[in-house]
């Protein structure tokens, strides 16, 4: 007989702790919660580094972390762990994003992807002119990129905060143009911010890519699989010089964008599983347990493995490791900073500049000159009010630029100056967006009120 024939209903602290976790894991993937909280560590890094607790904050990310098995020994600090191996999580995810953006989203085509190329290009080539403009003497003029890239995750969640008000079309631009600025971000620090590539970590590396392709090849659909040819590929990269959070990156781009091939579909999976259950119940133990994982493997097969595992990294990513990258890094001394210094008052001008003015102009220049010469057309729904929006946003550096600053600059004292840079940028950036999403949200308000009146 079927226990499962009359069931009771389910205790009321029950469905409330369901609906709870429902409503929490819903929250969890909100941008503009996620762009809120990582604006909230940086600002208790910046208060914590310039408090009487200071001493404490440096020792903690400077404190060494050792993981070893037997006679094989790793010990680096804290600091490096979170900015070298974290972040290859991060650059996992974004891999991940570009992968399905290229596949199935706005830059799936020429067509769609031909504006948002010409801005992002745009907004990467006159932020780092006007840097070089202000700092033409080495070693400043080493963080020349330090102004090209774009907070992803900081610069939608801010226009989340705009709400329905803005058109989709700017936030898929927004996204695009993001997408796109991490990609060349990603070449500027392969070609300019490693050293000198040795080759046994390059081989080393090469073993990891293989060894990814073979798991792939014979079907291997967990993501724990796939653990230790990243750990390889990580380890190569670091012993070959490039940074090793490249190999987050290479593995989202091979995330496969469909379900793998296999005998039986995960819908007549499901279905069989579900008849022999019905009939058989609880009584077959064997057989229940079988039903069981082949509903565990349907459950994994319906989804496709980039989007599955972009998924369940999300909030790890928006809620640990970026706020952790932005309390170990964003916590600049103001006294140790000499902002007397000319070279120091350069580097902050420079980033600050080419951030807030350098990325609107770049972004309205080129995006003006790509429909201009007819090769491009705006998105469906977006006036050029809204790519203006997307520009401002655009200067929102954050993340990336504090990262791009921590390979570009080895002096603490300049790399402290781009630091205060970026965070003062990137704060101006948000405030002139939501200001400037403002006046276009009443625009539209506006203009839809006339068209209410003038309706007979």
């Amino acid at each position: 007989m079927n226990r499962y024939a009359s069931r009771r209903p389910v205790p009321r602290v029950q469905d409330l702790a369901a609906r709870a976790l429902r409503t929490l894991e819903r929250f969890l993937h909100i941008e503009a919660v996620s762009g809120i909280v990582l604006l909230a560590a940086a600002a208790m890094a910046l208060a914590w580094a310039n408090s009487p607790f200071a001493p404490g904050y440096h020792a903690l990310w400077h404190a060494p972390l050792t993981f070893g098995v037997g006679d094989y020994i790793v010990s680096q600090t804290l600091h490096f762990w979170i900015n070298d191996a974290l972040m290859a999580v991060f650059f996992l995810v974004v891999g991940m994003e570009i992968r399905r953006e290229i596949h199935e989203g706005a830059l799936a085509g020429p067509a769609q992807a031909a504006l948002p190329l010409a801005a992002a290009l745009g907004g990467v080539a006159v932020p780092a002119l006007i840097y070089l403009a202000i700092n033409g003497q080495a070693p400043q003029r080493h963080g020349w990129a330090v102004p090209t890239a774009t907070d992803i995750a900081f610069a939608v969640g801010v226009l989340a905060l705009l709400g329905r008000s803005v058109p989709a079309g700017v936030r898929i631009f927004l996204l695009a143009l993001a997408i796109i600025d991490d990609i060349v971000a990603v070449l500027i620090i392969a070609a300019f911010y490693s050293g000198g590539l040795d080759h046994a970590g390059l081989l080393a590396a090469a073993v990891g890519i293989l060894m990814v392709l073979g798991l792939q090849r014979v079907g291997a659909g967990s993501a724990w699989a796939y653990v230790l040819p990243g750990a390889v590929l990580w380890t190569g990269l670091l012993q070959a010089g490039a940074h090793p959070t490249l190999a987050g990156v290479v593995l989202g781009l091979m995330t496969p964008v469909v379900p793998a091939r296999s005998h039986a579909h995960p819908l007549d999976t499901v279905r069989r599983a579900a008849d022999f259950l019905v009939r058989a119940g609880t009584s077959d133990t064997g057989g229940t347990a079988e039903q069981a994982r082949r509903l565990r493997w349907a459950q994994r097969e319906l989804i496709a493995p980039v989007t599955r595992v972009q998924t369940a990294l999300h909030p790890w990513v928006a809620y640990v490791v970026l706020p952790l990258f932005a309390l170990a890094n964003a916590g600049v001394t103001l006294e140790g900073v000499d902002l007397d210094a000319s070279s120091s008052q350069a580097v902050m001008l420079g980033v600050a500049v080419a951030l807030v003015a350098g990325k609107p102009l770049g972004v309205l220049a080129a995006s003006w000159l790509a429909v201009r010469l007819g090769g491009c057309r705006l998105p469906p729904g977006t006036t050029w009010g809204g790519i203006a929006l997307a520009g401002l946003l655009a200067g929102i550096g954050f993340t990336m630029s504090i990262f791009i600053a921590t390979l570009a600059f080895g002096d603490e004292n300049l790399l402290g100056a781009a630091k205060l840079g970026v965070l003062m940028a990137s704060s101006l950036a948000a405030a002139a967006g939501l200001g400037w999403g403002a006046v276009l949200a009443a625009r539209r308000r506006r203009a839809a009120s006339s068209q209410d009146a003038a309706a007979p």
